[in-house]
């Protein structure tokens, strides 16, 4: 007889599988449903699986596939009139999967290998210094025309996603504020951002010196942990978050900014990631509490540096971690709006995912694929000359995408048209162009 799905450790909660109603208001807003129309490819279908799950039925190469082509968007979770935690069953599916589940070698070697370097900085430092010489050499523009990738569509996928890589720009340990000082505030600094998009942590330090903030950035911070927890990666993320708590409170900061939306996600959750460990429950809770999504902390407190004007029509997409997962929307168009001159257009299906949603687009890259272009399209569709998110796996994506449709535009994270607006510089400058003119 074969096993049941789930384990008695941690599997998804009864209760909250029962507080699904099967309304369908979350199907509009699923990306997978959207794309195939499938009922077990949509939140209240897999809620379906886990309720058979608990039930006794074992877990099957199709109830693991369902499982694997959601994004965690949490779109859903907005969407849902009756309150369903899908976040909370789709993370306890997913650590229940990655202990019990024997995938085929292929597939765990692609695992193995994500996870010995994302969530690893010196790793990607080092592997950031062969890809900037891969890129520099014109091997890239050839690679991407030949049939070699095509045998391997997480490579290939992995590879269009690589951002131009240029001079590496360090965010000091600690920068001092300008004027009048209003605190301190601790910087994570993150994996992806610091290694692939270190302009972007040089920004968001410079914007909160100007607004009266030392800023903290401990140099030896290591991951967050977010990729694993969203993976199923459990004691992993705990040991991340353990050492990020340490670090940071060794660094006596009062507030923790965060500029990447899946990274401040993932700690906002630290309480319950950590809460049966003893030495960190308490711990845990007071350190999510001091953290804040740079838009969101900027939002508290009234600026106090000069906006110039910054004559730039922009689309903004909201990173589902930041709109869904922590429901912070309105305050990075705030903060956009505060811009002398800039003029702000909302995307179509802006619900909808990228695709991008952590290392998705690796490990389905069909899917990912069909959802970065959809979205491409829609940007491109609004006539906007720059795209603005908050999270750099979005940035990636998207441009990307916007490559493949044959479209161009500029893409910056948010806090970038802050910085060049503090300091008076064109928005001809702002980010990185993708597409057809890059």
């Amino acid at each position: 007889m074969s096993e049941p799905a789930f384990d008695t450790h941690n599997p998804p909660s009864p209760d909250l599988v029962a507080d699904c109603v099967h309304c369908g208001f979350c199907l509009p807003t699923c990306p997978t449903y959207a794309l195939w129309g499938e009922e077990m490819d949509s939140p209240r279908g897999r809620i379906y699986l886990m309720g058979i799950g608990i039930e006794g039925e074992p877990m099957t190469d199709e109830m693991v596939q369902h499982f694997d082509a959601c994004l965690g968007c949490m779109a859903c979770v907005t969407a849902c009139p009756s309150g369903v935690q899908y976040d909370r069953l789709i993370e306890a599916t997913r650590a229940q999967v990655e202990r019990r589940f024997p995938r085929r070698p292929r597939e765990r070697l692609l695992r193995k290998g994500i996870f010995s370097l994302f969530p690893y900085p010196r790793r990607l430092h080092a592997v950031r210094g062969l890809l900037r010489a891969y890129q520099s050499s014109g091997l890239s523009r050839r690679l991407r025309g030949s049939r070699l990738l095509r045998r391997f569509p997480a490579m290939a996928a992995l590879e269009s996603l690589v951002p131009p890589l240029e001079r590496y720009e360090p965010v000091p340990e600690r920068v001092p504020a300008r004027g009048t000082k209003r605190g301190t505030v601790g910087m994570l600094l993150g994996c992806v951002q610091r290694e692939f998009f270190p302009e972007v942590n040089a920004a968001t330090a410079r914007v909160l010196s100007a607004e009266g903030f030392d800023v903290v950035a401990p140099a030896g911070q290591g991951c967050c942990g977010a990729l694993s927890v969203h993976n199923g990666r459990d004691e992993e993320a705990r040991s991340f978050a353990r050492k990020l708590i340490d670090t940071f409170e060794e660094a006596g900061a009062g507030w923790v900014v965060v500029n990447s939306a899946g990274c401040g996600s993932a700690i906002k959750e630290y309480g319950d990631l950590l809460a049966e460990d003893r030495v960190y429950a308490q711990r845990a809770k007071d350190f999510s509490v001091r953290v804040r999504d740079v838009s969101e902390f900027l939002v508290e407190y009234p600026c106090v540096a000069e906006r110039h004007p910054l004559p730039v029509t922009v689309a903004y997409h909201d990173a589902c971690h930041l709109a869904h997962a922590q429901g912070i929307r309105v305050q990075p168009r705030a903060l956009l709006r505060d811009i002398p001159e800039l003029t702000l257009r909302e995307i179509p299906e802006s619900e909808l995912c990228c695709g991008s949603a952590g290392v998705y687009n690796i490990l389905q890259p069909e899917a990912g694929r069909e959802l970065g272009d959809r979205k491409a399209r829609n940007i491109l569709s609004t006539g906007a000359s720059l795209l603005v998110s908050s999270n750099p796996g979005c940035l990636m994506q998207v441009a990307a995408a916007v490559e493949r449709v044959g479209g161009e535009i500029r893409l910056a994270h948010t806090i970038e048209l802050l910085d060049a607006s503090i300091r008076g510089l064109p928005a001809a400058g702002v980010g990185r162009p993708a597409g057809k003119g890059d």
